[in-house]
């Protein structure tokens, strides 16, 4: 093996680090989501609560899958 491909991420490593990311994102959000429509007891409210949650994630998402996704 050369030193390229040592540095290549299979398609194991890219899935899992894909689910990762996918969880890191949708959790929060859906949590939120359920979390405000308990306490608030209306949907519309709960879900504009769960996108704003949900786009803050996809912002920090970003930031953790630039640390995860490099192999060295």
């Amino acid at each position: 093996m050369t030193d390229d491909d040592k540095s290549k991420l299979t398609i194991h490593e890219i899935m899992l680090k894909g689910t990762i990311i996918a969880i890191i994102i949708t959790v929060p959000s859906v949590t939120t989501f359920i979390i405000s429509w308990v306490v608030l007891n209306d949907f519309i409210p709960a879900v504009i609560l769960g996108a704003i949650v949900h786009f803050i994630a996809m912002g920090f998402s970003l930031k953790i899958s630039k640390k995860i996704l490099i192999k060295k």
